[in-house]
């Protein structure tokens, strides 16, 4: 679970980058397992487009693999109205930009790395701070042990039956 203080800097480091590319419409921070991060995707569900992020990135990764490209690095979708990049972001995560079609993609392609080693790295320390912190567990309250009383079973008398001759 990330701390407060994670996923603000996750979050200013996508309004830095909408800043830095004036045609993004939206920028995605999620975990490899389709669970959003943080978001500024604004008109944009970010839960579907996180758990659409991790359907298209099992699927890279398995092309990726399979043409022995190496692990994944990008994935660059071109719409008729606009550009779907998704950047790796550390171990566990993955950055995934909207941009209008009139973006110059190589910036894209720049400010979309450097953001997402940087969310990565973020999301990675966060990652590793956590393990290293000891679980708390919230204290139970014990009740009070309670003795209930014993119930003694006396032998029963066999009785003669009408069938018992």
């Amino acid at each position: 679970m990330l701390r407060e203080q994670d996923l603000e800097a996750v979050l200013d480091e996508l309004r830095r980058l909408r800043t830095r590319v004036p045609q993004l419409t939206g920028a995605l921070a999620a975990g490899v397992d389709g669970l959003v991060v943080a978001h500024d995707t604004p008109g944009v569900d970010p839960d579907g487009l996180a758990a659409l992020t991790a359907a298209a990135l099992g699927v890279s990764v398995r092309v990726a693999e399979a043409t022995g490209n190496g692990g994944f690095r990008e994935l660059l979708v071109r719409g008729e109205r606009g550009y779907v990049a998704t950047y790796a972001a550390g171990r566990t995560a993955v950055l995934t930009l909207l941009a209008q079609d009139r973006v110059n993609v190589g910036r894209l392609h720049l400010e979309g790395r450097r953001s997402g080693a940087r969310v990565g790295e973020l999301l990675d320390a966060a990652e590793a701070e956590a393990r290293s912190r000891p679980v708390e567990r919230p204290a139970r309250a014990v009740p009070p042990r309670t003795r209930t009383p014993r119930v003694l079973r006396t032998p029963t008398t066999e009785t003669p039956t009408a069938t018992d001759s």
